[in-house]
């Protein structure tokens, strides 16, 4: 499936249910000059704050934020059919997501299984997928324990992201109230989630782990921890799945002591370079990574527009687009490669409640 057209690439964005936003917007970005445009009408759906694609890019999933779904608490997800040519969405089904505020998920390697992290209730649910791209039956449900320093954040767990490692052998889950990545064994005959050997990672009290992602190398992993506006190096382990905190540097430029939360983070494909996002300091902070020993030092901060959440790199790594969830905007960079910095493209665009940016695949 080809989505590169007269040097355009698709997009969607997933958004909040607020100041007029209608649901998962189709969009293009111009590969010659970053401008960003709407390509059609919203596809509605409530609260579709983070969305992802299955491996073939056939069909897309959203969460669908909430508190209670069909008067039962708990949020939902949802699944719609990616038409091959034109990229627009059919609505196939929802399902409850089996716990409340779904706020991440992603679907497994086999391309059967669709993961979500539901932060609320501190769940992660397992959902089979059917062979037409449908939600179909819940095969496992994990409930995590426990709490934080943080008497207001962390007064129970909140699982807030779910990811799929190398060779889909485990699913890391990061849990912004336990101060812990969560690692478990996947059953990709069964969808199940399975205790592993050595069953997480720890991180400093009250940094709250929220989003997180695997080197290429596949040597190293990284956590933006939102609460302490920090990101984790991490050691890891291939063989077994193993995560063990070795570095944490600070997301903001020095001596800044205004209140700010971060929120996402990506790593260049090349594996020169990774990003995160302040919400507050309003910006993306660009980190140089160590080759040899993963290490990150803070080359940058670019500034954005109000409360970047999500971000997203392009599949031809040249751009880098923003949602900016309370200015109502997604705004696009275009990446050095060389230097990691990233230079404004002068293009805006106005969307309502923007929160996630999501790439359909080239090729």
């Amino acid at each position: 499936m080809m989505t590169r057209k007269k040097g355009k690439l698709q997009l969607y964005l997933g958004t909040y249910s607020a100041r007029g936003a209608a649901g998962i917007y189709p969009a293009t970005l111009d590969l010659h000059t970053g401008r960003l445009e709407l390509a059609g009408e919203a596809t509605p759906a409530e609260n579709a704050s983070y969305l992802a694609l299955d491996p073939q890019g056939r069909f897309l999933y959203s969460v669908n934020e909430l508190s209670e779904y069909q008067g039962k608490t708990g949020g939902a997800l949802s699944a719609f059919a990616v038409d091959a040519k034109s990229g627009a969405l059919t609505a196939l089904n929802q399902q409850p997501s089996e716990g409340q505020w779904p706020c991440h998920l992603c679907v497994d390697g086999t391309g059967r299984f669709l993961l979500a992290a539901n932060y609320g209730s501190g769940t992660v649910s397992v959902h089979a997928l059917d062979p037409d791209g449908r939600i179909g039956r819940l095969t496992d449900v994990v409930q995590h324990a426990g709490s934080g320093a943080d008497a207001h954040r962390q007064e129970g767990p909140h699982a807030h992201s779910v990811t799929m490692g190398p060779a889909n052998r485990y699913a890391y889950v990061a849990d912004l109230g336990l101060d812990k990545i969560m690692v478990y064994q996947f059953d990709s005959s069964e969808g199940k989630l399975i205790g592993n050997g050595i069953p997480w990672a720890r991180l400093p009290d009250g940094s709250g782990p929220r989003h997180f992602a695997i080197h290429p190398n596949e040597r190293y992993a990284y956590v933006v921890n939102e609460l302490d506006s920090t990101v984790t190096l991490l050691s890891y382990d291939y063989a077994s799945g193993a995560l063990r905190a070795v570095q944490a540097v600070s997301a903001l430029p020095e001596g800044w002591n205004g209140v700010t939360i971060a929120a996402d983070i990506h790593i260049l494909p090349s594996g020169r370079y990774l990003y995160s996002s302040n919400r507050g300091h309003d910006s993306i902070t660009i980190f140089y990574i160590e080759e040899h020993s993963g290490t990150l030092r803070a080359v940058g901060h670019t500034p954005t527009g109000k409360t970047p959440r999500n971000f997203a790199i392009d599949p031809t790594a040249g751009y880098l687009l923003v949602a900016n969830q309370e200015g109502d905007t997604v705004v696009s960079y275009r990446i050095d490669q060389e230097s990691g910095k990233l230079s404004p493209t002068g293009s805006e665009m106005a969307v309502p409640s923007p929160t996630c940016v999501l790439f359909r695949p080239v090729g």
